[in-house]
C-alpha cells in the first residue's frame, strides 16, 4: 500500500515552466481524456503534465459522453491514444463509441485504452475478445506510473503504425507521382508539376520553387552553368525565370547553391530543399516551405522520389530527343512530314479560313547531287530554306516534306505563286558562286477538308506532279478533277493487279510482211486486257499503270515467255515467220536480271535466240546509256535480234545510233499515216534512207492503206505491218490468216 501511494505521490511533479514555454510550436501527441467523470480528467491532466513521449509533448482532448465524443471525433484528426471510460450516461456507452471509432471514423491506427470504475460491466477477457482495444485497465489500479507505461507504449505502438502506413502511402504516392511525370508533354510540363508533387507527399501546402540549370533542352557545355527557377508556385510567383543569385531571399539562395553544390539534400524546421538528376547530369533543385520540421521518414521517402524523379527526368530528355527526331528534320533544324500533317489537321479542325498549302520542289535536284556531290546539294537545301524563312516569316508555317520539297502552310494571300516564284528570281550564292534555282510548285486550298491532314497534302503533292510533268518552274493548283482521275487510275491499277493474277490478260499477234514480195516474215506479240464485263482497255492506260506500280516486271517476264511459246508451237507446224517481236519497257530494261529473264524464257520453251526480237522505243537508249549498251551487247552475243521502236518520236544522237549493235528500225505510225496528207511522206523517207545508210533493216508501223504500201514500198522500206495488212489476232484467228496465205 504505501508503494501505490509514493508512486500515487509522484503526480506532485515540480513546476517545469521553462521546459512548457520551450514545448511551444512544437508538434504534439493528441490524447483523448473520454469521461463522464470530472475528476478522473483533472487528475489525468495533472498526473501527465509536463510529460514527453518520444520527444513530444501532450495536448488533451476532453470529451464527457457518447454523444459529444462523437461531435468531437467528427472533426478531429490524428488522435493518438483515446483514454476510454466503459460507463457514462449508458452501461456500454465507451463499448460503443470503441465500434464508432473502428467501423465509421475508420481510425484503425488510433490506440484504444479501456478505463472502468465497475469492471463487471465489462467483463477484461470478454472486451479485449469482442472489441478492437489496445489496453484494459481499472481506474484504481491505474496509478501514474502504469498510467504512463500504458500510454508510452500505445503512442510507441501509434508512432510505428503511423510509420509502416506513411511508408506505404508514401511509396504508392511516388509511384503514381512518377507516372503522372512520364505522361506529361515536355519539360516545363515537368517541372511544373514537381512542386505540386512534393507539397502532396508531405502534406504541405504548394509554396515554393523549382531551379535547374539552364535550357533542359539545349545546354551549352562551353559556358558556366548558370541555375534558373523554371518552376514556382504559391507568394514565391514572381520569381519564374529568376536566375538563382538575383533571388533577394538569402536564406532560399544559400540553401539552393548548397544543395546544388553538396549534391545532397537540406531539411530545416521551417523548409526543405531538394536536389535531383538523371544521368544527363542536369541537376534540379527544390525549395519548399513547410510549417513544421519533418520526420525522419517523411525525409527518406523523399530521398526516394527525388531519386525516381531523376530516372523520370532521363526518361523526358529520351523522350523530347526522340520526339524531335521524329517531328524535326535534323539537316534544316525544320519540321518534317510528320509535323506539317499535324499543322494540317490543326488548322482543319480551327476552320480558319482562306487557308492554303504549298509544295515547292527543287528542280533537277537529283542531277545537282550527281554531279556536284551531296555536301553541295545540303548548302542548296540550307540556303533555300534559310530564304524562306527570311522572306515569309513567322505566318508561314515552313516544313521539309522530303528530300528536296518544302510545305508551306498559311493564307492564301501570302501563298500567291507569283509570290513563291519571285523568292527564286535572285540566285543562291553556294561556296561563293553564285547558283540559279527554279522550282515547281503544287497547290490545294483548305477549303472542303475535314479531319487528318494527309488528304490535303496528298492532293498538294498530286499538283506538284502535274507541274513536274508538264511544265517545270511553274505552279499548279489543285482541282476536284485531279482527284477523280487519280481515284480511277488508282482503281484501274487495282483491277489491273486482279486482272493478271486472274488471268484475264491475254495475247494477240500482228503480223509482218515484206513490202515488196508480201512474204510473212514476223509477228509482233501485243498484250490485251479484257475486264469481266468484256470492255476491252486499251495497252495505252494500263501499261503506264504497270510501269509506275512495278507489275511490268512480272507482266513482262510472262508476256515474254508467251510468245516464245507461241513460236515454238508455230515452228511445229511450219507456219512460223523469221522472228517474234516482244517490246520491253525501260522499267524491265533496267532489272538487274532481265539478261538473266531473256536466257530463262529462251532456255524454258526452246525457242533459238535468231527469232527472238526484242523492241526497246528510242527513249530507253537515251535514258542510260552506259546501262544501255552494257546489255545491249550481251543480249547480241546471245543472239537476239534488236529494234529500236517508234523511232523518230524521240531525241536520239545519230552519232550514239550509229555505235549500236541493233537490227531494225521501226517508223512510227505517225509518220506513216503523214504519208496520204499534205505534210507527205518526207519524213518516213528520211528514216528509210537513213536506216539504210546504217546498214539497218527498216519497218513502218500503222500501214492502214493500199497507198501506204505502195508508196513504203517505193521509197525502199523494207517490211511492214498494219490494219491493212493484219490486224492484231488471237491463236487460232493467226493460224486461219497465215493458212489463207499459202
Amino acid at each position: 500500500m504505501s508503494n501505490e501511494q509514493d508512486d500515487d505521490e509522484l503526480f506532485l511533479v515540480e513546476d517545469v515552466e521553462e521546459d512548457a514555454t520551450a514545448q511551444q510550436g512544437v508538434r504534439s501527441w493528441k490524447i483523448a481524456i473520454v469521461d463522464d467523470d470530472e475528476d478522473v480528467h483533472r487528475t489525468t491532466c495533472f498526473a501527465l503534465q509536463y510529460v514527453q513521449i518520444l520527444n513530444r509533448p501532450l495536448e488533451f482532448i476532453h470529451t464527457y459522453s457518447k454523444d459529444e465524443t462523437r461531435r468531437v471525433f467528427a472533426s478531429e484528426s490524428d488522435i493518438a491514444v483515446v483514454l476510454l471510460d466503459v460507463v457514462m450516461e449508458t452501461e456500454h456507452a465507451g463499448l460503443e463509441l470503441v465500434s464508432y471509432i473502428r467501423d465509421e471514423l475508420g481510425w484503425t491506427d488510433t490506440r484504444i485504452i479501456l478505463r472502468t470504475g465497475q469492471p463487471g460491466y465489462a467483463p477484461e477477457e470478454e472486451a479485449i475478445r469482442d472489441y478492437d482495444i489496445n489496453d484494459y485497465k481499472t481506474k484504481n489500479e491505474l496509478t501514474r506510473k502504469k498510467l504512463l507505461t500504458s500510454l508510452t507504449a500505445a503512442v510507441r505502438s501509434y508512432e510505428q503504425i503511423r510509420t509502416i502506413d506513411a511508408s506505404r502511402r508514401g511509396l504508392h504516392q511516388i509511384i503514381s507521382s512518377s507516372a503522372a511525370f512520364s505522361f506529361e508533354h515536355g519539360i516545363q510540363a515537368f517541372a511544373s508539376g514537381v512542386i505540386t508533387q512534393i507539397a502532396a507527399l508531405c502534406g504541405v501546402p504548394p509554396e515554393g520553387l523549382l531551379c535547374a540549370q539552364g535550357e533542359l533542352d539545349e545546354l551549352d557545355e562551353d559556358t558556366l552553368p548558370v541555375f534558373n527557377v523554371i518552376a514556382s508556385a504559391g507568394h514565391y510567383s514572381n520569381l519564374m525565370n529568376c536566375p538563382i543569385d538575383d533571388i533577394h531571399n538569402s536564406r532560399i539562395r544559400d540553401a539552393l547553391r548548397h544543395v546544388l553544390t553538396k549534391r545532397e539534400p537540406l531539411f530545416t524546421d521551417h523548409s526543405m530543399t531538394l536536389y535531383f538528376s538523371g544521368r544527363g547530369n542536369r541537376p534540379l533543385a527544390a525549395y519548399i516551405d513547410l510549417p513544421f520540421s519533418l520526420s525522419e521518414i517523411n525525409q527518406n521517402l523523399l530521398e526516394v522520389f527525388c531519386s525516381n524523379l531523376g530516372v523520370c527526368l532521363d526518361n523526358l530528355s529520351l523522350v523530347n530527343q526522340l520526339k524531335n527526331h521524329a517531328y524535326r528534320d535534323q539537316l534544316l533544324k525544320l519540321p518534317n512530314r510528320l509535323k506539317f500533317i499535324e499543322q494540317i489537321s490543326t488548322i482543319l479542325q480551327e476552320q480558319l479560313p482562306g487557308q492554303m498549302v504549298a509544295l515547292i520542289d527543287i528542280d533537277d535536284f537529283a542531277e545537282i547531287n550527281d554531279v556536284l556531290g551531296h555536301h553541295y546539294g545540303d548548302l542548296i537545301l540550307k540556303a533555300v530554306a534559310d530564304r524562306l524563312r527570311e522572306k515569309l516569316g513567322e505566318p508561314i508555317f515552313l516544313a521539309r516534306i522530303s528530300g528536296d520539297v518544302f510545305g508551306l502552310l498559311g493564307s492564301s494571300e501570302l501563298l500567291e505563286p507569283d509570290t513563291l516564284r519571285l523568292l527564286f528570281v535572285e540566285p543562291f550564292t553556294i561556296e561563293e558562286t553564285a547558283h540559279a534555282v527554279s522550282m515547281s510548285i503544287g497547290m490545294v486550298a483548305l477549303e472542303g477538308y475535314e479531319g487528318d491532314g494527309a488528304e490535303p497534302l496528298k492532293d498538294a503533292s498530286i499538283a506538284l506532279k502535274r507541274t513536274k510533268i508538264h511544265q517545270r518552274g511553274s505552279c499548279t493548283l489543285f482541282t476536284r478533277s485531279m482527284g477523280i482521275e487519280i481515284r480511277e487510275r488508282a482503281t484501274l491499277m487495282q483491277h489491273l493487279h486482279k486482272a493478271f493474277d486472274a488471268e484475264r490478260l491475254f495475247l494477240m499477234y500482228q503480223p509482218q510482211i515484206d513490202l515488196e514480195t508480201g512474204k510473212f516474215t514476223g509477228l509482233e506479240a501485243l498484250i490485251r486486257w479484257r475486264t469481266d464485263e468484256g470492255v476491252l482497255i486499251p495497252p495505252n492506260d494500263f501499261i503506264p499503270l504497270a510501269e509506275y506500280s512495278g507489275l511490268i516486271i512480272s507482266l513482262g517476264a510472262w508476256v515474254l515467255r508467251t510468245a516464245c511459246f507461241m513460236m515454238v508451237r508455230l515452228q511445229k507446224a511450219g507456219i512460223a515467220p523469221q522472228r517474234m517481236g516482244v517490246n520491253v519497257s525501260v522499267v524491265q530494261f533496267r532489272q538487274d536480271d532481265f539478261i538473266d529473264i531473256v536466257e530463262q524464257a529462251l532456255r524454258d520453251t526452246g525457242l533459238q535466240p535468231a527469232h527472238l526480237e526484242l523492241e526497246i522505243t528510242e527513249s530507253v537508249t537515251m535514258s542510260s546509256a552506259a546501262l544501255f549498251e552494257t546489255r545491249l551487247a550481251k543480249l547480241k552475243e546471245l543472239g537476239v535480234k534488236i529494234a529500236i521502236d517508234d523511232f523518230g518520236t524521240g531525241f536520239s544522237s545519230l552519232s550514239y545510233l550509229d555505235k549500236l549493235p541493233v537490227d531494225r528500225l521501226k517508223i512510227d505510225r505517225a509518220f506513216v499515216n503523214q504519208i496520204d496528207t499534205p505534210e507527205g511522206p518526207r519524213i518516213a523517207e528520211l528514216i528509210t534512207q537513213l536506216g539504210k545508210k546504217l546498214g539497218l533493216q527498216v519497218i513502218a508501223e500503222g500501214v492502214e492503206h493500199e497507198i501506204h504500201w505502195k508508196t513504203l514500198a517505193a521509197m525502199g522500206c523494207h517490211e511492214g505491218q498494219g490494219f491493212y495488212i493484219g490486224r492484231p489476232m488471237l491463236e487460232e484467228n493467226l493460224v486461219s490468216w497465215i493458212n489463207l496465205r499459202k
